[in-house]
């Protein structure tokens, strides 16, 4: 059923931007004005670095960006390497909770270019509140430590927030909410 109504959603492109507004809405804590997905990003990617900046300050990381080379992730600094091992659980967590709901990784709708495209989509809801802070406190625990494992720390510190705040039943949640057929839905 939820796969349906995903492919219904996904498949008219006034309904995909619909759910796209709706997951930014959740995303950063308010309906955005824009009816342009690009325009949607952009406003998007503002608000993903200055709450960066916002973290880094909490947590009292030294934050330059997010930079790093896909062909080489290794090359980046200690910070940007947590971020993507944290990342890469939290993408995880996107895919069981995907396949849990048996909903179709491919059909995404903020993100488009990917076979994992929904899972992306679903990841992000929590990126800010679970894998960044999930990061920092992995470099400033490495730190504290002196030791230069970030990989593992950064994994560990995922999982803990993964479990802690129970992650995979709240992506389930909102894969059901997003995609739940209302009365006017074709097919009730």
């Amino acid at each position: 059923t939820l796969a349906r109504q995903q492919v219904r959603l996904w498949s008219d492109e006034a309904q995909r931007l619909q759910v796209a507004r709706r997951m930014y809405a959740w995303r950063l804590g308010e309906v955005l004005p824009s009816q342009d997905l690009t325009v949607l990003r952009g406003i998007e990617g503002a608000r993903v670095k200055a709450s960066y900046r916002l973290l880094a300050k909490q947590f009292g990381i030294n934050w330059a960006g997010r930079r790093y080379d896909r062909d080489d992730p290794e090359a980046a600094d200690r910070v940007n390497q947590a971020v993507n091992h944290a990342s890469a659980a939290l993408r995880g967590a996107a895919m069981v909770a995907v396949a849990a709901t048996a909903t179709i990784p491919q059909l995404g709708f903020i993100h488009e270019g990917s076979g994992e495209a929904l899972c992306l989509d679903i990841a992000d809801l929590y990126r800010e509140s679970v894998c960044v802070p999930a990061a920092f406190r992995a470099v400033k625990q490495l730190e504290t430590d002196g030791v230069d494992l970030v990989e593992r720390y950064a994994r560990r510190a995922a999982g803990r927030a993964l479990q802690d705040q129970q992650v995979i039943p709240a992506m389930i949640d909102r894969i059901k909410a997003l995609f739940a057929p209302t009365e006017d839905s074709p097919g009730k």
